[in-house]
C-alpha cells in the first residue's frame, strides 16, 4: 500500500488545526474578557488582556455594602454567588446520580430481560429524546405545583433527570442487549445472585457507557437555562445559570462573563479527564447496538 501523498496529510492537519482553533477560540476570548478591567474592555484590544485582574471574579463574591472599583456602590449589586454555587453542585451531582440509577435500571430491563418480540421499544426512547422542552412546561408546571415543590431545588432534580433519560436509557439498553450472555450465566452457575452478577460484574463492564452517559447528563443539565429560570425565582435558590440572567449586562458583562468561566471550568475540565472514556462508550454502544 503506497503512501498517502503530502499533500493530503497537510490537508487533514489543516482540517484538525481548524476544528481545534474553532473549538478552543471561544474559551480563549471568554477568559480574556472576565481578565479585563472595564476601561481596557472598553479601549483595548478585544483578543488581548494586558493587565489583567481578577476584580470580575473577586466581585461575584463580594458581599452587601462592599464597595470596590471606580464605579462605585451605585452601579454595583450584590449577589448570593456562594448560594449560586452550593445550588448548582447539588442539582448537577444529584440529576447525574438520579439519571444514572434510573437509566441503568431501565437499560438492564430492556436490554437483559425483554420479553420477546418486544421490539419497539428503542424508537420509542429515541423519539422520547427529542420532544420539544416548549411543549413540556405546562405540564411540567402543574405537577410542580401540585407538589409543592415551587421555588424548589427538588423541582429542577425531578426535571433534569428526564431530560437526558432517554438517551442514557438507549445507549446503556443498546450495550446490555448484546453483552455476552456467557459471562453472567457463569456467575449464576457459580452460585452468584442476579443482583450480584450485576453489580459484581455487568456493571464494572459497563464502565465506559457508564461514563459516557454521566457526561451527556452533565452537559445536558449545565446547558439548561429556561427551565431552572422558570422554576427558581427566589434569589438565593437559583442556580448560577439561573443567577447569571439576572446580571445587567450593560453594566455587568465582565462580571457576567467571570461566572459564565467558573461555571464552565470545571465541566470542561471534567468532560477533558473523561473524554477518552466518553468516546469509548459512546462506540462501544453504538457497536453492541448495531
Amino acid at each position: 500500500m503506497s503512501p498517502r501523498p503530502w499533500w493530503t496529510k497537510l490537508g487533514h492537519r489543516s482540517l484538525i488545526l481548524l476544528a481545534t482553533v474553532y473549538c478552543v477560540f471561544p474559551i480563549y476570548f471568554m477568559l480574556v474578557q472576565s481578565l479585563k478591567t472595564p476601561k481596557e474592555d472598553v479601549f483595548g484590544n478585544p483578543f488581548i488582556v494586558v493587565h489583567p485582574t481578577l476584580e470580575n471574579f473577586e466581585e461575584l463574591f463580594e458581599r452587601e455594602g462592599e464597595v470596590r472599583g471606580f464605579v462605585g456602590a451605585a452601579l454595583r449589586r450584590s449577589y448570593p454567588f456562594l448560594d449560586w454555587l452550593v445550588n448548582t453542585v447539588i442539582v448537577f451531582a444529584g440529576s447525574v446520580v438520579v439519571t444514572l440509577v434510573a437509566s441503568v435500571a431501565a437499560a438492564y430491563s430492556l436490554g437483559r430481560l425483554r420479553p420477546p418480540g418486544f421490539r419497539w421499544w428503542r424508537r420509542g426512547i429515541l423519539a422520547a429524546s427529542v420532544v420539544p422542552q416548549t411543549l413540556l412546561f405546562v405540564p411540567l408546571y402543574q405537577v410542580v405545583h401540585g407538589l409543592g415543590l415551587d421555588d424548589n431545588l427538588l423541582a429542577l432534580l425531578l426535571i433534569y433527570p428526564t431530560l437526558a433519560l432517554p438517551f442514557c436509557v438507549w445507549i446503556l439498553s443498546a450495550y446490555f442487549q448484546l453483552l455476552p450472555r456467557e459471562i453472567e450465566d457463569a456467575a449464576l452457575i457459580e452460585g452468584a445472585s442476579r443482583a450480584g452478577a450485576f453489580f459484581r460484574i455487568i456493571l464494572p463492564m459497563s464502565r465506559p457507557v457508564l461514563v459516557a452517559a454521566g457526561i451527556f447528563t452533565l452537559g445536558t443539565v449545565t446547558s439548561d437555562f429556561m427551565i431552572a429560570s422558570v422554576f427558581l425565582l427566589t434569589p438565593n435558590n437559583q442556580t448560577i445559570t439561573a443567577g447569571l440572567g439576572t446580571f445587567d449586562v450593560s453594566l455587568e458583562e465582565l462580571t457576567v462573563v467571570a461566572g459564565v468561566n467558573l461555571l464552565a471550568i470545571p465541566v470542561v475540565t471534567t468532560c477533558a479527564v473523561f473524554a477518552r472514556g466518553y468516546v469509548r462508550g459512546l462506540t462501544a454502544a453504538m457497536i453492541e447496538g448495531s
